[in-house]
């Protein structure tokens, strides 16, 4: 059975631990932090802990949209939606991770921890692992030869964009 770009997507999200978040600044700017990604739902929807005092929920209060960035040195995701603040102790005390102590030094009971929950609108990936990588340096390498850009479209092992909004 095929795997479907959705599906695809979402198995690459899984394998991330940090991520890169990109929200809009007061002045219209655009910040990128890392964070700690604390969950991958089945749906694509992720999760983080932040500092409910943080500038990065100044900029979320004004705009919502964000973008979430993940890399590796063959693997690349991309996925857009809005971010929301949830404060829910319960799912806090599941998702705790005792590295966010550092952060946190009340631990999950500190009151400056809020959730952070990304309902992605799109996304679009880049994996250049496995066959798919050796297509790509195939590729590569007859474009080089050629004067020409590669031929990897088409192949969703490889590269794909996906609506994943409900």
């Amino acid at each position: 059975m095929a795997t479907t770009p959705e599906n695809k997507l979402r198995e690459l999200l899984e394998e991330f631990s940090v991520a890169m978040l990109v929200t809009r600044t007061q002045d219209g700017n655009l910040r990128g932090r890392p964070m700690a990604l604390a969950e991958v739902e089945p749906d694509g929807t992720l999760w983080f802990a932040t500092d409910r005092e943080s500038g990065k929920m100044d900029e979320l209060a004004k705009d919502g949209h964000v973008v979430v960035t993940m890399q590796s040195s063959t693997r690349f995701v991309s996925l857009s939606g809005q971010a929301r603040p949830i404060d829910d102790r319960e799912k806090l005390a599941r998702l705790w991770k005792a590295e966010w102590k550092v952060w946190f030094p009340g631990g999950k009971d500190d009151p400056r921890i809020l959730l952070l929950r990304i309902d992605g609108d799109s996304g679009e990936y880049w994996d250049n692992s496995g066959t798919g990588g050796v297509k790509y340096l195939i590729e590569a390498g007859k474009a080089l030869v050629t004067g020409s850009r590669p031929d990897v479209g088409g192949d969703p092992k490889v590269h794909a964009k996906v609506d994943v909004s409900p």
